[in-house]
This record gives C-alpha cells, structure tokens and sequence, in this order.
C-alpha cells in the first residue's frame, strides 16, 4: 500500500501555494482598505474604516486583521526588515486610527494594508517566489 499522501495538509512550499497565499492577502486588505467607494467621488474606504467607528474595540478588531498578513508575510519567509516595516505601516495605522474622526479619515488615506501588500507582493516577485 502506498503511504504518500498529498492531501490538503502537504505544506510543501510550492510557488503556486504562495500565489495563492498572497492572493487570499491581496483580497483581505481590499476589504480592509478600499472595498467600498463613496458614490460620485470616487473615495475609496474599507473595513478598517467603518469597524474603526466603534470606540476601542474596532480599531483592536482591525489591527489584529492587519496583524494576520504580517503573520502570514512571516510565514512567507520574508525578512526581519520587511516585517518590520510592514509592523510599523500596521502601527501608525493603530495609533493614529484611536483619534476619533481623525483617525477613521486616515484609515481612508494611509492603507496599511494595501502598502504591506505591495511591499510583500515587490519583494516575492524581485526574487521569482510568486
């Protein structure tokens, strides 16, 4: 009987399984950042701005959000510098986005989510991983 297996618990890494990867990232920080438009404007907002309205527990729900493809960044193989910087991208969206109003309108404007992707998606394709 033949014992190989190559079921949905093979964590081979596969450049097709990080596509994948950055793809299921790539769709969870549109619907963090610029999932909805406001109509007739053109404005962009996402998630993190609308779960960012209620005081205190929002702005946690959504970091730990923007945490999650940090994690997953790390996962990745991706180095210190880069998830450092991706951290302080997620922070300075934390600390600026506990300022009521100010902080959800810049929730709008910076993306951290969309930025950490773009750092993340740059540095897989330069070295040929996705």
């Amino acid at each position: 009987m033949d014992q190989t297996y190559s079921g949905a618990w093979d964590f081979r890494d596969t450049r097709a399984s990080r596509r994948e990867t950055v793809e299921r990232l790539d769709r969870l920080s549109k619907f963090l950042d610029t999932a909805l438009v406001i109509p007739g404007t053109g404005v962009r907002f996402g998630a993190d701005a609308v779960i960012g309205l209620v005081p205190g527990v929002g702005d946690a729900i959504t970091t730990a959000m923007s945490c999650w493809i940090i994690y997953e960044a790390h996962r990745l193989g991706v180095p210190r510098w880069l998830i450092w910087r991706m951290a302080g991208n997620v922070a300075l969206d934390s600390i600026v986005g506990a300022v009521p109003i100010v902080g959800d309108l810049f929730d709008v404007v910076w993306r951290s989510n969309r930025r950490n992707m773009r750092l993340l998606r740059s540095h897989l394709e330069k070295r040929g991983l996705i």
